[in-house]
């Protein structure tokens, strides 16, 4: 079975896909890592009150 023959024109049109497919990629990991900042944030804000409120309620319980 011979392998498919493939224009110069064909080769740079995948290769510009894969280009864009990268940066498409590019873009979600670069939103992801975002996202990820906001919710480690998020999480140590909500650890810091827990613990302030369980200081607040062991300190009133005294």
């Amino acid at each position: 079975m011979p392998s498919p023959r493939y224009t110069k024109a064909d080769l740079e049109q995948i290769v510009y896909t894969q280009l864009e497919n990268l940066n498409a990629i590019h873009d979600l990991l670069r939103i992801m890592k975002m996202q990820n900042e906001l919710i480690e944030n998020a999480n140590k804000k909500l650890k810091d009150e827990v613990l302030d409120f369980k200081k607040r309620v062991n300190y009133g319980a005294k």
